[in-house]
């Protein structure tokens, strides 16, 4: 399937981001510094590891995101000036288009985006919203979408810096459950 002519990366990029800034936007400040579901990281760190991944690979790539916004002074306003500046980038069809070696073998930035970056987009939204006490939902689309990128990984999705062992969900668990479970989180 090549999600770039079925649906463009800049769409399902806006797709991701809708929900996760809503989630951030309700963040109260002095909830940033709470423990989130990632061991050893606050809130706001998971919003560092958003932002630093997705200008690490882009930049990687020749692809400048501009400058970095202050995340400490407030993780929600510099997801913002983040997401702008990957949407303008995902704006220019060379951008996704670009192709690269990847782990898997050759792809594109798009391709990478769409089934990496999107589902730690739409995992690590869950992750701040418990941390904070905010909206956890995922939607059926967003199931089905993360479901269906993760399937691709394989135990690669268990290597260190990606996800802790999944763990096993209780009988009659949700979809939500079960995704979670499956990257480690327990949302039981």
């Amino acid at each position: 399937m090549n999600t770039s002519t079925l649906n463009p990366p800049s769409e399902r990029y806006a797709e991701a981001n809708a929900p996760l800034t809503a989630v951030l936007d309700e963040v109260a400040a002095d909830a940033w510094n709470r423990p989130s579901p990632c061991e050893g990281w606050t809130a706001r760190d998971v919003v560092r590891h958003l932002i630093e991944t997705q200008r690490d690979f882009l930049g990687s790539r020749g692809f400048d995101p501009g400058s970095a916004a202050d995340i400490d002074a407030d993780p929600a306003a510099a997801w913002r000036a983040h997401s702008s500046a990957v949407t303008a980038l995902l704006a220019r069809p060379e951008v996704p288009a670009t192709g690269y070696g990847g782990y898997f073998g050759p792809t594109t930035v798009g391709e990478t985006l769409v089934h990496f970056y999107l589902p730690d987009m739409v995992v690590h939204r869950w992750d701040i919203a418990a941390a904070v006490d905010g909206d956890t939902r995922l939607s059926e689309a967003e199931l089905d979408r993360t479901a269906e990128s993760i399937a691709s990984w394989g135990d690669v999705m268990y290597t260190d810096g990606i996800c802790k062992a999944g763990l096993e969900p209780p009988a009659g668990a949700s979809r939500q459950v079960v995704l979670l479970a499956r990257m480690g989180r327990k949302a039981w």
